[in-house]
């Protein structure tokens, strides 16, 4: 099956539609450095760095070297900060919340059998709804039947609390169009809006029939100890893999990378020294915390300054594991995760490997779709088009 990535980053979302049989023919990103990561890791396809906006349709045909409707997917997710529930301000005029267009016009001209939206369930109430409702207008003019869920990340073996609203158009079809069903039993509280409309759920009589959530410990008991902010990642393994998940993670790799950190400053060293596996800011002495949470509330900033707990799933990656935005710090050690725990955590294979300097590998790896939900999407879509 051939495929083409827009909005392609690291190349997260094409490396799960590889294992569900995808093939990327082609791939834009406009970063050159994440364009330089998703060419190491699918050297098979034709990357073109550039703004999408200024990339034409003849262009892109000429070197896919296909004709319209010989392609079997278009997926891709514009920037989703403009769309984003944590930006600072949302609106409309914001320029990256109408990249969309430029993905549909890149649709249009393409006619692939099928197409694939993926971004942050805030893109569902931005303009109230607007956004959603010119998505399925444009696509369904095109000749596609259109649905979209909030699909979580965790319900697919990923070790971590992520949710993305995903789109699956497919050409000239007249049946209902599905998504994957859940496979991990893992557990987040949705609180946006579309959550309990539009996510999956688990219903409990089910719960026990599906495996036990991937947590935090399954992702990286096997790596070795390294020092706060270790510039060189060790090659060796600690132990062999320790469970299933470790075993898909290594696939045979050898050679442990980009098992490094970013360094945590003297006054995060002493503030962590009081956090306890799965606490957070709030286990911090009062006169030790920084100026904006002495002024918070306890309810608030649910996660700042978090310990992980080996037997839970990760917060959400962000595209920087500092511990003023999240629960980054390691479970047993004192530090924030390493790039290539992020990369376990995000569901990336040991044998991937990231350009750039250490705060653009954390970028990446942040934005990245985690393979494990891309193959899923993948497998669910292969079968659509009764190529499974």
């Amino acid at each position: 099956m051939k495929s083409m990535d827009l909005f392609a980053g690291a190349g997260g979302l094409s490396c799960g539609l590889k294992q569900a049989g995808f093939s990327p023919l082609l791939a834009n990103e406009w970063i050159p450095q994440f364009a330089e990561t998703y060419k190491l890791n699918h050297p098979e396809a034709k990357v073109v760095v550039g703004d999408v906006r200024e990339v034409s349709e003849t262009d892109l045909k000429r070197k896919l070297g296909v004709l319209s409707g010989e392609v079997d997917l278009v997926a891709g997710g514009p920037p989703c900060q403009g769309f984003s529930i944590n930006a600072p301000i949302r609106s409309l005029n914001d320029e990256r919340n109408h990249l969309f267009k430029d993905f549909l016009r890149v649709v249009s001209s393409i006619k692939p059998k099928a197409v694939l939206i993926e971004n942050v369930p805030g893109i569902i109430s931005l303009g109230r709804g607007t956004v959603v409702e010119q998505i399925y207008k444009e696509l369904q003019a095109m000749g596609y039947t259109v649905k979209h869920r909030i699909l979580f990340a965790g319900h697919y073996g990923v070790p971590q609390m992520r949710f993305r609203t995903v789109f699956i158009g497919i050409r000239k079809f007249k049946k209902e169009i599905s998504f994957p069903e859940p496979k991990y039993n893992a557990k987040a509280v949705a609180n946006f809006t579309g959550a309990r409309e539009l996510c999956l759920s688990v219903p409990p009589l089910f719960a026990q029939n599906l495996k036990p959530h991937t947590t935090v410990w399954d992702a990286m008991s096997d790596l070795p100890e390294i020092d706060n902010g270790a510039s060189v990642s060790p090659e060796n393994y600690a132990m062999p893999p320790q469970n299933a998940y470790q075993e898909y993670l290594r696939d045979g790799c050898a050679r442990l990378t980009a098992h490094y950190s970013a360094k945590v400053s003297q006054i995060n060293l002493d503030r962590l020294k009081f956090i306890p596996q799965g606490g957070s800011w709030r286990d911090v002495p009062f006169d030790l915390l920084p100026a904006g949470l002495k002024r918070a509330r306890r309810s608030d900033h649910t996660k700042r300054y978090g310990r992980l707990h080996p037997d839970a799933l990760c917060s959400t990656v962000l595209t920087k594991c500092d511990p003023h935005w999240g629960s980054f710090f390691h479970p047993t050690q004192d530090r924030v995760i390493s790039v290539r725990e992020a990369a376990r955590i995000q569901s990336f294979p040991d044998s991937y490997q990231f350009s750039g300097s250490i705060t653009q590998q954390y970028e990446q790896i942040g934005n990245a779709v985690p393979p494990l939900l891309g193959k899923a999407i993948g497998d669910e879509i292969a079968k659509l088009l009764g190529k499974s």
